[in-house]
């Protein structure tokens, strides 16, 4: 298996003859060169969304009709662009599971939001979750955007999560202090990569702090499509 950060909190995750785009953000992200973005989608077999906000959004409709893939996400959101769109969609709801052909993806809550724009001010796009992706005897958590949650006693304990992408750039959800915590506290990752950080200034900028807490877990901090072989 194969996991490829494409900057903020977006991720090419290879398994088999899968290849799954988490959050593919292309247009605009400081992180990802242009020259990149044709490498970044290729092969692509389906779009995994945790929510609406523009950051994570912006490019899975135009991804979607271009690679001619479905979209896997909160069924009110995937229900509305499946009529709207004219695209495929997985449409299914926290606590529920999908297989991916192999992959079998489960749906678990988040803490944050998720809207967008719109002319008359923003619009709630379905609601915010994370993901349990299983495969090739590993789960990983995708926390997707979200703060700590009592509920991650049970998805450790439930889920046995062996890897972790954990959004740990503060502000916006936890930061690199709450991420150790969680991890330490709920979980027993073998590897933890955190993201949504080092985007923009107001986001931490280095994970030292989640290396130095965490001396029995390979965190491992990423570099933009540069794989990590697990």
């Amino acid at each position: 298996m194969k996991i490829i950060w494409l900057g903020h909190g977006s991720f090419r995750i290879e398994t088999g003859d899968r290849v799954l785009l988490l959050d593919p953000w292309l247009n605009g992200n400081p992180m990802l060169p242009e020259d990149q973005h044709e490498a970044a989608v290729a092969g692509a077999t389906h779009i995994l969304l945790t929510h609406a906000h523009f950051d994570h959004v912006v490019d899975v409709l135009p991804l979607a009709k271009r690679l001619n893939v479905p979209v896997v996400g909160q069924y009110d959101l995937m229900g509305f662009w499946g009529e709207t769109e004219g695209i495929e969609t997985i449409g299914f709801n926290k606590g529920g599971t999908v297989d991916l052909g192999g992959v079998k993806v489960s749906m678990v809550t988040a803490q944050h939001s998720s809207t967008f724009a719109t002319p008359e001010g923003p619009r709630t796009g379905g609601s915010e979750v994370g993901f349990m992706i299983a495969a090739e005897n590993h789960v990983i958590y995708a926390s997707g955007d979200t703060d700590i949650m009592a509920d991650m006693e049970w998805f450790g304990d439930y889920y046995k999560p062996d890897i972790g992408i954990l959004s740990a750039g503060g502000h916006f959800t936890m930061d690199m202090a709450k991420v150790a915590y969680a991890a330490k506290r709920y979980f027993a990752f073998k590897t933890l990569i955190p993201c949504h950080y080092r985007t923009f200034p107001l986001l931490e900028q280095s994970a030292r702090s989640l290396v130095d807490a965490l001396p029995d877990v390979d965190v491992v901090e990423p570099q933009v499509m540069q794989a990590i072989i697990v």
